[in-house]
């Protein structure tokens, strides 16, 4: 097999017992569980699975120290943008979140 082939399948393994993938076994660590959206479908909020809700900005910032599992903060179209972590499940996307 080509080791392209080898690494990739190694890493999908990998995933599958990864456990940040596992909210209940996340070092404490909030996670996302709803948001809200404005008229435009855009994420304006977003709940975690403590109750707290955060304005757009201050969820980046929280995502940018490290204080929310499951998401990542890239930059695109000139602006930081939050986004849930690449794992194949469109369930936990935060487009697909239930809103609040």
């Amino acid at each position: 097999m080509d080791r392209f082939v080898d690494a990739y399948n190694q890493y999908r393994e990998q995933e599958a017992t990864d456990s940040r993938i596992n909210p209940d076994i996340d070092d404490g660590k909030e996670y996302i569980e709803a948001v809200r959206k404005n008229d435009d479908g855009n994420i304006i909020a977003i709940k975690t699975n403590t109750g707290r809700e955060l304005d757009y900005p201050t969820a980046l910032s929280e995502a940018k120290d490290g204080n929310l599992a499951h998401v990542d903060v890239f930059h695109k179209y000139g602006r930081d943008i939050l986004r849930s972590e690449p794992d194949g499940v469109k369930e936990n996307n935060l487009d697909e979140l239930p809103l609040f």
